[in-house]
């Protein structure tokens, strides 16, 4: 009887490993959502330099006991200009939308509010990115359903549409209304 290396099971090993994972990745609840390893979690700190002319937020204003969300958004990103009339939508119903500017210049933001109006209940600018990166931010737009102790319930990388609020945002709101 001849002796099998160790060295010739390693192929089928490493290939039942990618069989594996391309299966758990396949069978995922949504194949196309990206995961966030922060929801159920309390937000990460809000660290943002002042809006001039805008009301600001902090970490008390996502534990105010109300469910909101917080959008992450750009006036060089495409996508932030088509969601931004369903954010407006969303505004105008009473949802409290916070925003957060990311890595974009102060003129050049203001211009966008100026030209596309001002959803948001409060915002503050992340230049650099980093508290950003303490969320999980994929890219812009992103936004973050949050219930009324601070923690995330949902996140949602891309633009928001109309198809979007019905099947993703609006349950992720009632469910962190606790209904």
């Amino acid at each position: 009887m001849a002796k099998v290396s160790p060295l010739m099971l390693a192929p089928p090993l490493i290939f039942g490993a990618f069989v594996a994972l391309a299966a758990v990745g396949m069978f995922r609840e949504d194949p196309e959502a990206l995961p966030s390893a922060r929801e159920g979690q309390l937000a990460p700190p809000v660290v943002l330099t002042a809006f001039p002319g805008k009301a600001g937020f902090t970490d008390e204003t996502l534990r105010d006991g109300k469910v909101k969300l917080v959008n992450y958004w750009a006036s060089w990103c495409a996508p932030c200009r088509v969601e931004h009339p369903n954010l407006d939508l969303l505004s105008e119903e009473g949802i409290p939308i916070y925003g957060v500017n990311y890595k974009d210049t102060l003129a050049q933001a203001d211009g966008f509010l100026k030209d596309l109006g001002d959803p948001y209940t409060a915002i503050g600018r992340d230049e650099k990115g980093r508290m950003a990166l303490d969320w999980g931010v994929y890219g812009v737009p992103e936004t973050y359903v949050i219930d009324g102790e601070g923690t995330i319930v949902l996140r949602f990388a891309g633009p928001i549409t109309q198809r979007v609020i019905e099947k993703t945002i609006r349950p992720a709101l009632k469910k962190a209304a606790g209904e």
